[in-house]
């Protein structure tokens, strides 16, 4: 705590931050990992072996590249550093192989390439409202902003346990966004497509960019005749381009749902109303990532980081809004309290009663079902918010 209070006094706070939470993922090492390990050990594979045209094509394990080109190419990038580590992981054949260097390789991958996360984090710091400032660093906007996103619950656990490159990705989404903060339109148009040829799931969020970047940039730049402005909606989006690209992303929620939770912390810090869609949103979606990690070592390890993480998130953003109304009305106070009795029940009580073996699914059916009745009322919240306040908008105009 010392050594982090001198940093946050010289102005390296920041750096302080990045720097704790890059040691955590150290630690987080050894824990867990998913088929994804696998998956990805094949595409270094794949792409280090053969020649380009047969990427697409090879199917000695059912684990396939299907990523677009950008990201088989990131593969072979890392596979000619994997070689130094442990050239066995690169032989095609060796299915489901496992090595203690091929464990660190894989983990340091994920870290390292999170850097780009970390400048993406410290761009977004630049584009938020200063005017509501705390007296203490720890009730800065930028700095809350910056605890969120660096110690995302979501991420430390899909990527740095489970096993995925969110991290980096998620990354290239926040630059281009604060890019469209910025007014470097062009820059953000073109990492937004350099993603998607990374990940082909943020293809639905092409719609929300499309519509942006026509009404904010196009149609704004080149002065269009009325009859091609009439074309548009008449609605002025106060946030820029978040409450769109939100929407979006909250239809795709079920298969990506932690970009979700990332982008709405720049609303969070922001408005009280947009703050209490994120907690609601966070909190749900990050318990409904609790299966993912279903061995009992990580049992202790998902329920403790996601309790410092919900505790701080709820905290941080009371105190930032702490002049205008309760985050949370009684409906929503119960709902997330009803997260701990379920809890208690899938992981503590329902081993020991006599359905684990004949209906084991239940404790993931009661998990989906609760966590979706709250992202569907986020959802509808966030758009709610986002039609109120196009009208007030557009009536302050007339």
């Amino acid at each position: 705590m010392a050594a982090f209070g001198l940093a946050a006094g010289s102005g390296h706070w920041f750096s302080a931050l990045a720097l704790g939470v890059t040691l955590l993922k150290c630690l987080l090492i050894p824990t867990y990992h998913s088929t994804d390990f696998e998956v990805h050990r094949n595409w270094l594979a794949i792409t280090h072996n053969l020649p380009i045209s047969q990427w697409y094509y090879e199917a000695t394990s059912e684990w396939t590249l299907d990523y677009p080109p950008f990201f088989a190419w990131f593969e072979y990038a890392l596979s000619h550093i994997a070689k130094y580590f442990d050239q066995e992981m690169l032989d095609i054949h060796n299915l489901n192989y496992y090595s203690s260097r091929t464990l660190l390789f894989q983990r340091f991958s994920v870290i390292l390439t999170d850097a780009l996360f970390v400048y993406a984090v410290h761009e977004c710091c630049k584009c938020i409202d200063g005017k509501r400032t705390g007296k203490d660093l720890t009730e800065k906007p930028k700095f809350v902003l910056s605890v969120l996103l660096l110690w995302n619950f979501g991420l430390l656990i899909v990527d740095h346990i489970h096993f995925q490159y969110n991290g980096f990705l998620s990354g290239l989404l926040l630059l281009s966004i604060a890019r469209l903060f910025q007014k470097r339109h062009i820059e953000g148009a073109f990492l937004f497509a350099v993603l998607l040829h990374f990940k082909h799931i943020y293809l639905y969020v092409a719609p929300a960019y499309g519509i942006y970047l026509l009404r904010s940039y196009c149609f704004t730049a080149s002065k269009p005749e009325p009859a091609a402005t009439s074309l548009l909606p008449t609605l002025s989006f106060q946030e820029g381009p978040l409450p769109c690209l939100l929407g979006s992303k909250l239809l795709g929620l079920v298969q990506c749902f932690g970009q979700s939770t990332v982008c709405n912390c720049l609303l969070a810090v922001e408005k009280a109303g947009d703050a209490t869609i994120f907690l609601i949103l966070t909190t749900t979606g990050h318990y409904s990532l609790f299966p993912l990690l279903f061995t009992a070592p990580e049992l202790p390890i998902k329920i403790l980081l996601m309790s410092l993480f919900t505790v701080y998130s709820i905290s941080s953003l009371r105190t930032l809004f702490r002049k205008e109304k309760p985050l949370f009305n009684w409906m929503e106070t119960l709902y997330l309290l009803g997260l701990g009795p379920l809890e208690v029940c899938c992981e503590f009580l329902f081993p020991f009663t006599s359905w684990k073996l004949k209906y084991p699914f239940i404790p993931l059916l009661l998990t989906s079902v609760y966590c979706a009745v709250g992202i569907t009322y986020a959802w509808i919240r966030l758009y709610a918010s986002v039609l109120t306040g196009c009208l007030v908008s557009k009536t302050k105009k007339h």
